[in-house]
C-alpha cells in the first residue's frame, strides 16, 4: 500500500453523542452531578476506611483499594467528556488520546483485578473460616494490592504501543463517548487485524479469566452458606458479598458484552449506552452500594464526623 501521501492525524475529534446537541447542556450538569458524587463518595470511603482502625481488616482493606482506584478511573474519562459537552471543538491530541486509553484500561484493569481478590477474600472467610486470619493477613493484603495495581499499570502497554505505531489519515472522528481502543482502530489507515486480535486476547485473558476466578469463588461460597442449617446464618453469611456481588454483576455485564468480541464492526449507539454503564454508572453507584448496604461503613462515617465536631 502506498503511504507516500498519508498525513498523519494530529488530533481527534470526539463526537460524543450527536443526537443529543439539543441537550448538551442538561448531560453536562447530569454528568458534573454523578461526577462529583462520585468522587464525594468514593474519596469518602477511602478516607473513612484510612481513618478508622476498626476498619482496618482485609475486606475493608480491598474495598479502599477499590474506591481510590474508583478515583483515577473516572478522572481518566469523565472531565474531558463534560469538557466536550460545553466546547465546540471536541478535540483531544494523538498522544492524550493515547493517554486517556491508557489510564482508563489499566484503572479498569485494576478494578477486575481487586474484584478477584475481594471475592478470593469472601471465600476464605466463608469456607474456611478457622484458618482465615492466618491466610488472610495485612500483609498479604498488601501484597495482594500491590499485584493488583502492578499488574493493571502494565496490562495495556502492548495495545497502546501497537496502535502508537498505527498511521491515521483521516478522517479523524472518533464514534464514541472518549477515546478507546475499537474507535481509535476504526480510524487507522492499515490493516488492523493484529491489533483487533492482540485487543481480543488481552481482553479475554484479563476480564473472562477473572470473572471465572470470582465465579468459582461464588459456586463455593454458595454450597458452604446452603450447609448452614439456620436461616439467620445464610443471611448473615450472604450478607457480607452482596455488596461484593451487585458491583461485579453491573461491572462485568457491561465490560464482557464491550471488550470480549472479535470484530471491527459494532453499534455505536450500543457501545455508547455500555460506555455510560462501566465509566460512569458503576464509579457513581460503588459508593452507594457499599455505604448504605454496610452498616460498618455507616457507623464508622458517623464516628469520623463526631470526631470531627469534637475537634471543631
Amino acid at each position: 500500500m502506498d503511504t507516500g501521501n498519508w498525513s498523519q492525524v494530529t488530533e481527534f475529534i470526539i463526537l460524543g453523542f450527536p443526537h443529543l446537541q439539543g441537550v448538551q447542556i442538561y448531560l453536562f450538569l447530569l454528568l458534573l452531578l454523578i461526577y462529583l458524587t462520585a468522587v464525594v463518595g468514593n474519596l469518602l470511603i477511602f478516607l473513612v476506611v484510612c481513618l478508622d482502625s476498626r476498619l482496618h481488616i482485609p475486606m475493608y482493606h480491598f474495598v479502599s483499594n477499590l474506591s481510590f482506584s474508583e478515583l483515577g478511573y473516572t478522572a481518566a474519562t469523565i472531565p474531558k467528556m463534560l469538557a466536550n459537552l460545553l466546547s465546540e471543538k471536541k478535540t483531544i491530541s494523538f498522544s492524550g488520546c493515547l493517554l486517556q486509553v491508557y489510564f482508563f484500561h489499566s484503572l479498569g484493569a485494576i478494578e477486575c483485578y481487586l474484584l478477584t481478590a475481594m471475592a478470593y477474600d469472601r471465600y476464605l472467610a466463608i469456607c474456611r473460616p478457622f484458618h482465615y486470619p492466618t491466610l488472610m493477613t495485612l500483609t498479604l493484603c498488601a501484597e495482594i494490592a500491590i499485584g493488583c495495581w502492578l499488574g493493571g499499570l502494565a496490562g495495556p502497554v502492548v495495545e497502546i504501543a501497537l496502535i502508537s505505531r498505527l498511521p491515521f489519515c483521516g478522517p479523524n472522528h472518533i464514534q464514541h463517548i472518549f477515546c478507546d481502543i475499537p474507535p481509535v482502530l476504526s480510524l487507522a489507515c492499515t490493516d488492523t487485524s493484529i491489533n483487533v486480535l492482540v485487543d481480543f486476547v488481552i481482553n479475554s485473558c484479563k476480564i473472562l479469566a477473572t470473572f471465572l476466578l470470582i465465579l468459582c469463588s461464588y459456586v463455593q461460597i454458595i454450597c458452604t452458606v446452603l450447609r448452614i442449617p439456620s436461616a439467620a446464618g445464610k443471611r448473615k453469611a450472604f450478607s457480607t458479598c452482596a455488596s461484593h456481588l451487585t458491583v461485579v454483576l453491573i461491572f462485568y455485564g457491561s465490560i464482557l458484552f464491550m471488550y470480549v468480541r472479535l470484530k471491527k464492526s459494532y453499534s455505536l449507539d450500543y457501545d455508547r449506552a455500555l460506555a455510560v454503564v462501566y465509566s460512569v454508572l458503576t464509579p457513581f453507584l460503588n459508593p452507594f452500594i457499599y455505604s448504605l448496604r454496610n452498616k460498618e461503613i455507616k457507623e464508622a462515617v458517623r464516628r469520623q464526623l463526631k470526631r470531627i465536631g469534637t475537634l471543631a
